[in-house]
């Protein structure tokens, strides 16, 4: 539909010049979704916006334009005014029905690949070794992880990183404590005796803070595993190891693929070389013994220049430097044209002061579009940030396995009613793909940056916006299948859809808007663009589904409505799929 659009913008555009002459030749007509289908399909509030400069009633205007508007009759019909002067358009049958009948044996639903992929890099996750995932981390790993299956179903080249939190003065500690504690695992080729890693954080860091000596020789492991100590090198390893076999667990629940470690450390050997040459071009400067970057309109809470610290007054590097030699990296040995980085909105001015820093710097050349996609925070039911009872953030993976026990007690109380019987291996399989798409799903479904609570009654719920109902909608045209005994893929060449009910028409249509939704994903990194398209899909199936008998239909009635069973089926699914959502043939 996005091509449907164009193409009208250009006919407005076209039919103001000849209305009102060359004084229009600049203007960009916006062109939207009508919202009352009554109207029509499309809506365009031109008149509306050249009212002034053309010193005219606007409807007067608006029925000049439409006069000399020249309609492709096989795309859309003749505009009409309505109201002040909205210019309305309406699509024909003909072009509903020819544009279906082309994709309906479309493995891609319609959506064209790019004709120039860009290479584009998700920066997502980005847990910290040694403690635990929480749901920060949670919502960074899915709404990255919709972003970049959007890009690559849109046929983008897309390197999803993980910059983990694998450096800094917290390994001295760890170092120590596993010296102290577990001095055997340095020698043997076993897995770290230490049991929780978690748990081992925080009696280190307890250590840490109660015992000077120890506190002494923490320090002194910092300076010996940046020197490249063998024995202290081989700790750190061993700590990481550990937390990414944790990670690793969380991932494979989440269905994570191909999402690449790239932490900390990976830049560690840059740094120095970063600093030297911000300080070379006068961009980092030295203030009160640490170097940094001031940029212009960044001032702290006293009104004074807010700094960017690259290196701290002890000759250790701050975050901003590891981030600033990342964007290099990026750009010149990955070749990135876009870089999206997937952090909390706590995070917000220091990724716009970084990316600054590193256009000033002439490491982020204009052609290539670096964003920070912040997202908000998840509440308890309580409106509070989410917690355990006793105060403490929830594990990831408890609160994972527990949406999987909710789904299943859901399941298990609904097949009772229905007096259903079915193996525990299908009961299993069917309750982990359900509590975890629905935790995903209420995440994906609402605005990123809307701080959302966390509630398995809703995001379970059949009924609203929830992975449950999509679910729902693609099963029902599983049944059908099978009820019929209709083998889709074989339908035939000669089959056709052939719309007659208003509920084809508006399912049609819909259908038909797949393409403006992913778009936006990434124009705005918007997911719940997605779900929102999902949602009124599904919505206006059940309705085609109520009024439009299917197996009953006569011929070719019956073909064409099996025919727009299966897209929308297919369509459900590629659009589930890009939000990193497995869909069940029957629940």
């Amino acid at each position: 539909m996005k091509n449907v659009v164009q193409s009208i913008k250009v006919q407005l555009k076209e039919a103001a010049v000849k209305s009102y002459g060359e004084q229009l030749k600049d203007v960009e007509p916006v062109v939207d979704q009508a919202t009352n289908p009554t109207f029509g399909d499309f809506q365009s509030n031109l008149a509306l916006t050249l009212s002034k400069q053309l010193k005219q009633p606007p409807r007067a205007i608006a029925e000049l334009i439409v006069a000399n508007f020249k309609a492709d009759e096989n795309v859309t019909e003749q505009p009409s005014v309505a109201g002040a002067g909205f210019i309305n358009i309406r699509l024909t049958r003909e072009f509903l029905e020819s544009r279906l009948n082309e994709i309906r044996n479309d493995e891609r639903v319609g959506i064209a690949i790019a004709a120039k992929p860009k290479n584009v890099i998700v920066d997502m996750s980005s847990p910290n070794i040694a403690k635990e995932m929480h749901v920060g981390h949670l919502r960074s790993t899915i709404i990255g992880d919709s972003i970049a299956r959007t890009y690559e179903f849109l046929g983008h080249k897309v390197l999803k990183l993980n910059h983990v939190g694998d450096w800094g003065t917290q390994f001295g500690m760890l170092i120590a404590e596993l010296k102290e504690k577990f001095p055997a695992a340095l020698t043997q080729a076993e897995a770290l005796p230490i049991g929780d890693l978690v748990t081992f954080y925080k009696q280190a860091k307890k250590h840490f803070d109660e015992d000077e000596q120890f506190k002494a020789r923490a320090h002194q492991e910092v300076v010996s595993l940046q020197s490249g100590n063998p024995e202290s090198v081989k700790a750190w390893q061993l700590l990481c190891d550990q937390s990414r076999k944790s990670f690793a667990n969380i991932y494979n629940l989440l269905d994570i693929q191909n999402l690449q470690e790239r932490g900390e450390s990976f830049y560690n050997d840059k740094l120095a070389q970063t600093v030297q040459e911000l300080e070379a071009a006068g961009i980092a400067v030295a203030d009160q013994g640490a170097k940094c970057i001031f940029l212009d309109g960044y001032l702290n809470e006293e009104g004074k220049p807010l700094p960017l610290i690259v290196q701290k007054r002890d000759g250790g590097f701050n975050y901003a430097a590891t981030d600033l030699a990342s964007i290099r990296y990026r750009v010149d040995k990955d070749r990135a044209d876009e870089l999206i980085y997937v952090v909390d909105a706590g995070q917000s001015l220091h990724f716009e002061m970084m990316i600054k820093a590193a256009v000033k710097a002439g490491w982020l050349p204009s052609s290539v579009r670096a964003k920070h996609v912040p997202f908000g925070l998840v509440l308890g039911e309580d409106g509070k940030k989410l917690k355990t009872r006793s105060g403490e953030t929830i594990r990831l993976s408890e609160l994972l396995e527990e949406a999987v026990q909710h789904a299943r007690e859901d399941l298990d109380g609904r097949m009772s009613e229905k007096g259903r019987s079915e193996s525990e291996e299908w009961k299993d399989a069917v309750s982990r793909l359900t509590g975890i798409a629905a935790v995903k799903y209420a995440d994906l479904s609402l605005n990123r940056m809307t701080n959302y609570v966390f509630s398995y009654k809703k995001m379970l719920s059949l009924q609203g916006n929830t992975a449950p109902y999509m679910m729902y909608a693609y099963v029902r045209v599983k049944g059908i299948s099978r009820e019929g005994g209709v083998d889709f893929q074989k339908l035939g060449d000669s089959a056709r859809v052939t719309l007659q009910e208003k509920a084809e028409f508006e399912l049609a249509k819909q259908l038909l808007k797949f393409d403006a939704a992913l778009e936006v994903v990434i124009e705005e990194f918007l997911p719940n663009r997605i779900c929102e398209y999902l949602f009124e899909l599904s919505q206006k199936f059940n309705q085609f589904y109520e009024a439009c008998p299917v197996l009953n239909a006569p011929e070719p009635l019956r073909t064409s409505r099996l025919i727009l069973c299966d897209l929308t089926a297919r369509t459900i699914q590629a659009g589930m799929n890009v939000l990193g959502i497995t869909l069940p043939e029957r629940m």
